[in-house]
């Protein structure tokens, strides 16, 4: 039997600034329009927990929009998932995000982007990606 592959985070994006509303409607509108999961396609929109439109009184100064699946032995495919999460991203208004890939036979590894301005605009390219790895053993 293949391992299992978990995969988690969340992109946040700033709430309160100039073109809110755009700023949301852009990001909702990038995920919408990804494939839906029985297509296989690495990264669909039923891992997304995607925010309403309206801002609701749930909403302080972030927008935090989580996401999660599970795979079978991603980590064999993890530069296809990296390149699909990034095309997302470059999509998408944020100001960081963070991945975490929880694997059975490689550890966990951690993932972070962040802009380097106030905000990450559509279009203007994904960079400064870290991995930290972190790997826990028993041996009994």
């Amino acid at each position: 039997m293949d391992s299992e592959s978990i995969v988690y985070g969340c992109i946040k994006d700033s709430l309160g600034g100039v073109g809110d509303a755009d700023r949301r409607n852009c990001n909702r509108k990038a995920m919408t329009a990804l494939p839906k999961a029985e297509d296989w396609p690495y990264i669909s929109q039923e891992m997304f927990s995607i925010p309403k439109l309206e801002l609701g009184a749930d909403k302080y100064l972030s927008e935090v929009i989580h996401f999660g699946a599970s795979y079978k032995a991603i980590e064999y495919e993890w530069s296809q998932w990296m390149k699909k999460f990034e095309t997302l991203l470059d999509q998408m208004y944020w100001v960081s995000a963070i991945v975490h890939l929880e694997t059975e036979l490689m550890g966990t590894h951690t993932f972070t982007w962040e802009c380097r301005g106030n905000y990450h605009q559509p279009g203007s390219g994904v960079s400064d990606v870290r991995c930290e790895w972190t790997q826990e053993n028993s041996f009994l």
